[in-house]
């Protein structure tokens, strides 16, 4: 039967952004209910409800977030009630050629990118017993969900609820898309462009790993301030610099170029920031169809080359806890990441603070 009633922040197509009701059902086979207890704000919301990335069917929102085991159903090994966890939205499906291949980021039989439980089907009812369905398989922006126990991730209780929601998403997507995707070394160079909440994760990233200089753009004061704090060794305003230009003359060109944005505009600028050999990291997800124009003579005459980056190359059940660990340790700022926390029914005045670039993450607490 289902559970009871509770409020879930909503996106249907045909009327928009809006609370509802919504129950769930119980734990089957391989799942878990989670009790959450933090959600991170992230573009990749707002790009369903800016109709970027189009939605068919009505969407309970939230892929970034924390919480509390509360029930598991049969089969599952690696979890019990009250294990705090991470939710990872990209649950492979351990059996594809990438999933084999040990790089589950490219997991081709992955149900999550298409808002579905892995059997297809969601545990979300609305009052009128009509399926609503979980954003990128998991649905976070409520106060219970069901996930198959790989999107669950065991991380140690001391990790707070807030960080343990940006691990789920933005940091585990901005460090690996260093450590990872890129590859980055000590003493190379970067510019990170965008210091929202997965390039300022990229810049930890470059900072944990020791790149040097480490330079962040956008056009919000507030967020090059932070970089600095995260350790950006210069900050450039984008709406009054020539980044590229800046960029050759300064340094000869850096070894990577990170766009954290989605902006096609953006990202066809980055192989003019590049030294020979360079690399571009395509981190920020661009809208559905969008394309961007690269001069090829100069890709190929300079060896330079751009890397597509899902998720930082990562794997949850393994990268998550090493950077739960991390931040345990000391090791990365997150505290500083976090931005205001609102309680669930304040989500759309959330999203207005990422469409106006206001603060770092927003967290919502059901």
């Amino acid at each position: 039967m289902p559970s009871k009633l509770s409020p879930a922040i909503v996106f249907d197509p045909a009327e928009g952004l809006a609370s509802r009701d919504v129950s769930i059902r119980p734990a089957g086979p391989g799942e878990v209910e989670i009790e959450v207890r933090a959600a991170g704000v992230c573009h990749s919301d707002l790009h369903v409800v800016t109709g970027d990335w189009p939605s068919d069917r009505p969407l309970v929102l939230g892929h970034e977030a924390a919480g509390v085991v509360t029930a598991a159903g049969t089969g599952v090994t690696s979890l019990k009630a009250g294990d705090h966890v991470v939710l990872s939205w990209f649950a492979p499906c351990r059996r594809c050629r990438g999933c084999v291949a040990g790089t589950a980021w490219l997991c081709t039989g992955t149900k999550a990118v298409a808002n579905t439980l892995p059997d297809s089907t969601t545990a979300f009812a609305d009052d009128r017993g009509e399926p609503v369905w979980p954003y990128l398989g998991l649905g976070a922006f409520t106060e219970r969900l069901i996930v198959p126990e790989v999107a669950a991730v065991k991380v140690p209780d001391a990790l707070p609820f807030s960080i343990g929601a940006l691990l789920g998403c933005s940091v585990t997507t901005g460090v690996g898309a260093v450590v990872n995707t890129a590859g980055v070394r000590p003493g190379e160079s970067a510019v990170v462009i965008g210091t929202g909440g997965v390039g300022l994760s990229v810049v930890m990233g470059l900072r944990l790993i020791g790149a040097d200089p480490i330079i962040a753009v956008d056009l919000s004061a507030e967020r090059l301030a932070t970089a600095q704090r995260f350790g950006a060794t210069h900050i450039l305003d984008g709406a009054g610099t020539d980044v590229a230009a800046w960029c050759r003359q300064e340094f000869g060109g850096v070894d990577y170029a990170f766009e954290a944005i989605g902006s096609p505009k953006v990202i066809g600028t980055l192989p003019a920031m590049l030294a020979p050999g360079g690399a571009a990291v395509l981190v920020g997800m661009a809208a559905t169809g969008a394309t961007a124009s690269f001069d090829p003579f100069d890709l190929a005459d300079q060896g330079k080359r751009i890397l597509g980056c899902n998720y930082g190359s990562s794997i949850g059940e393994i990268d998550i806890p090493k950077l739960a660990r991390l931040y345990l340790a000391g090791q990365l700022p997150l505290d500083d990441l976090v931005g205001r926390t609102r309680p669930l029914h304040e989500a759309a005045a959330a999203f207005d603070d990422l469409r106006s670039n206001i603060g770092v993450r927003t967290i919502l607490e059901p």
